[in-house]
Order: structure tokens, then C-alpha cells, then sequence
């Protein structure tokens, strides 16, 4: 079951990487009107009220309805991941993670109607607060308030036509809105936290330099050079001269016709005090529609030695992603290599 769900996450994150983001939303869409087919079948057919020779379609439907949960959650996620850093935005997205394995792992109990649609509202809730931002081209946090209405009444709506063909529905319609209503507020809670990552942006690249310069439609970039592992490992050493500066680099998508202002958070430990303490708020005005993401970068001259942290947040506070490092003071120039991007 591990390695069924890992492949099919890896399979979902191909796609989406690889396809249009229209498509990519409108995939979701799909899914979601399959699992209401499949779940209206379920439950007319659990009420005696499709004969009983479709039985093997109702022995197979519960497969589909977990495939189809498994995508829209999955999918769902990945629009998170790219657009979150995962050392702030990790409640939730360990909430959602913790919802992808219960659907393979736990799946007995998924098929209980409070759990299984308690499940499906969260799934519908989701895809509105990735897709209208989209729609909208903006950031609004009247979009992610309207997202959870949208998905209350479009749950609302296929509770109240189940109720028609199931009696299975009356009796936990109390369970089913103490659920959905925990969800919403719970959701809210997590967003005005700044704890759900800003979809739909997406840091595309994060980096550490001696010099950014611009060259035409090009960056110039110098930094020290990094093997591949080093890459890997958090914490990359800056080694400044006295008066030299340190720049902060970064790449982020967004959607045509979004413009927001990026801020950069530039944060250093301070051992005395044993917390990090804010030094600068530098921001610069993101403009959508690169594929590779639009590029900016900021500076900071005056650092003291020690380790040092960068986020990359909205206006809002809501962090894309962050950079840790640590500043060590050498006498004579480092030898640097040039990346153009």
C-alpha cells in the first residue's frame, strides 16, 4: 500500500508538472464529478432503488471512489507543496498528508458515510481555494473565504440530493454539518495564520550571491561555488569581505496579470538574546505570466558574522520559502563562479 500510494503520488506530481494549469483544474473538476457519480451510485444502490443486477458495478465502485479521493487530495496537495514552504506551512501540510495515506491505509473506515463525506467536502473546499485565485489572478483573502463558501454549497447541495436517494444521509446530517463546519473553520483558522501556502504562487528558484546583476533580459549571478551535496544540505556558508555585500535571489511563478509586492525577511540569530531578530523588510514588485517565474533579488550590507535566514513572503506574511545560511568574515576575496539566468 506504500509504495501504491508513492507511485501514484510521483505520478500525479509528473502530470501536473507537465501540463497547462487550466488542465491541471480542470482535471480536478473531472475527478470530482466522478466520485459524485460514483458516490450517488453507492448510496441509491445501498437504498434498493437501482436493481440488484448492477451489484458488480457497486462491488467496484468503492475503488473508484478511493482513486478518485486519492487524486482530487493528492492533486490538491501538490498545488500546496509548490507554493509553501514546508518549514512554516507544516501543519497543514502534514494534515494533508496524514489525509492522502488514511485514504489507502484507513480506507475500511473511509468508507463509513460521515468520514467518507466529511472527506469529499474537504476535497471540494480545496479545489475552489486553488482554482479561483487562479480565476481571479490574486492573492485576496476574500478568495479563500469565498472558496470555503463555494465548496459548502456545492457540498451542500449534492448532501441535500443524496438525501433524496439514500436514507442513509438523514440520520448523520447533524454529524455531517458539525464536520464540514469544523473543516471550514479549521481551514479559515490555518489561513489567517498564515500556516496555508499563497497558491498560486510558486518559488521556482532560491539563492545566495556576492553579486546580482542585470544584462539585457538576464541575471548575472556570482557565488561561491557548491557540489552537488552541499546543494542538498541546508545552510550554505557565505564568506564576506569587510563592507562586501550578500544578496538573496529568487525565481516565482505566477499567473498572467497578477501583480503583487514580495517581500524578503531578512532575519539574523542573535546568540544574546537566544531568538532571530528581523534586521530588514525588503520587498520588489512580482509580475506574472513567466513559466520560469519572475525574477528578483535583494541586498543587505551591513551583516554581522553568524547564521542568518531569508523568507520569501506575500504582503501578507504568508511564506513561499526560505533561505538559511551563515556569514563568516574573510580577509582577502573568495573565488566565485558566474551563473546567468
Amino acid at each position: 500500500m506504500p509504495v501504491t500510494l508513492a507511485v501514484g503520488f510521483v505520478g500525479d506530481y509528473v502530470t501536473f508538472v507537465n501540463i497547462q494549469i487550466n488542465t491541471a483544474i480542470i482535471l480536478l473538476f473531472v475527478y470530482w464529478v466522478i466520485a459524485a457519480l460514483a458516490l450517488t451510485f453507492i448510496y441509491a444502490f445501498d437504498a434498493g432503488k437501482i436493481p440488484e443486477k448492477y451489484k458488480y458495478i457497486r462491488l467496484f465502485l468503492p475503488l473508484l471512489v478511493q482513486f478518485t479521493f486519492g487524486g482530487l487530495l493528492s492533486n490538491s496537495f501538490i498545488f500546496y507543496w509548490f507554493s509553501g514552504s514546508i518549514w512554516v506551512s507544516w501543519p497543514f501540510i502534514l494534515a494533508f498528508v496524514i489525509l492522502m495515506v488514511s485514504n489507502d491505509a484507513l480506507r475500511e473506515h473511509f468508507f463509513k458515510p460521515p468520514v467518507q463525506l466529511s472527506v469529499f467536502f474537504f476535497a471540494t473546499f480545496s479545489i475552489f481555494s486553488v482554482t479561483l485565485p487562479f480565476v481571479f489572478n490574486s492573492l485576496s483573502p476574500w478568495l479563500f473565504i469565498l472558496s470555503g463558501v463555494c465548496g459548502l454549497a456545492l457540498f451542500g447541495l449534492f448532501a441535500w440530493f443524496l438525501n433524496f436517494v439514500s436514507h442513509q444521509i438523514k440520520p448523520i446530517r447533524l454529524k455531517l454539518i458539525v464536520s464540514t463546519l469544523s473543516i471550514l473553520l479549521v481551514s479559515y483558522f490555518f489561513y489567517f495564520a498564515n500556516l496555508i501556502p499563497p497558491v498560486p504562487l510558486a518559488i521556482r528558484e532560491t539563492g545566495l550571491y556576492h553579486s546580482v546583476t542585470r544584462a539585457g533580459g538576464k541575471y548575472v549571478l556570482k557565488g561561491e561555488p557548491q557540489s552537488f551535496w552541499q546543494k542538498l544540505i541546508p545552510g550554505q556558508t557565505l564568506h564576506l569581505t569587510s563592507g562586501e555585500q550578500a544578496f538573496v535571489f529568487t525565481a516565482i511563478f505566477a499567473p498572467k496579470q497578477l501583480n503583487t509586492p514580495i517581500v524578503h525577511e531578512w532575519q539574523h540569530y542573535d546568540a544574546g538574546q537566544g531568538k532571530w531578530v528581523i534586521k530588514d523588510k525588503l520587498s520588489f514588485t512580482l509580475i506574472g505570466g513567466r513559466q520560469e517565474g519572475f525574477r528578483g533579488y535583494s541586498l543587505k550590507t551591513v551583516l554581522p558574522e553568524g547564521k542568518w535566514r531569508v523568507y520569501v513572503k506575500t504582503a501578507r506574511g504568508q511564506t513561499l520559502g526560505r533561505i538559511k545560511f551563515n556569514i563568516e568574515k574573510v580577509e582577502t576575496p573568495v573565488e566565485l563562479e558566474e551563473i546567468v539566468r
